[in-house]
């Protein structure tokens, strides 16, 4: 078994190259077919086609962008709510697959219908896209990865507090610097987050 800690890095690129992968697709055509003169590939012929919900999904679309934002959360996140998201990402992302999967009985026959019914004809042809598979991989890898984050999430690397805004006054306030000096010590100001011009005011 992996060490937790070093499951950080491949799951979140995992995570993020399925998200983008599924968000990119999601925007594109999944399926083309033909009937007759009518040609979704002919932009002239297909022009006059209202295909509008019959070639894309924006649901994928937009589920995918949930799973990219969720996985930007967890990074800058700790402790229970980390989890949390992460359990958000996973059943976001079990949507976005699902959603995959019913387009694939769902579009093709919506799209024959009305390529049927634009050319008049009885037949028509449809097949789907690179995009659609595209889509499916993505989002079988953002369920992976999602899935995987709530298992090891609670153990990867955190921002450290230093980052956080300072909360009240007393034990609890953020350090005053000294005012400082030379080059290093404005260096050594700036890396624990305070202006060097201003020592006593953290930086925003």
């Amino acid at each position: 078994m992996p060490e937790p800690r070093r499951t950080f890095g491949p799951i979140v690129l995992v995570g993020l190259a399925g998200a983008t992968m599924a968000a990119v697709a999601g925007a594109q055509p999944w399926v083309a077919g033909s009937s007759g003169n009518v040609d979704t590939d002919n932009a002239p012929a297909a022009a006059s086609l209202d295909l509008a919900g019959l070639r894309e999904s924006p649901l994928a679309a937009a589920l995918a962008l949930v799973v990219l934002a969720c996985w930007g959360v967890l990074l800058v996140t700790r402790g229970r709510i980390r989890r949390s998201v992460a359990v958000l990402a996973a059943v976001t992302a079990l949507g976005l697959l699902v959603t995959a999967v019913l387009a694939f009985a769902t579009l093709p026959d919506d799209l024959a219908e009305a390529l049927r019914a634009a050319s008049g004809l009885d037949t028509s042809e449809v097949s789907f896209t690179g995009w659609y598979a595209a889509a499916l991989v993505g989002a079988v890898a953002s369920v992976v990865a999602t899935a995987a984050a709530v298992r090891f999430a609670p153990s990867w690397p955190e921002m450290g507090t230093r980052y956080d805004a300072p909360t009240g006054t007393g034990a609890d306030a953020a350090p005053v610097a000294a005012e400082p000096e030379g080059n290093l010590d404005i260096w050594k100001a700036l890396d624990e987050g305070y202006d060097p011009t201003e020592p006593e005011r953290p930086l925003d």
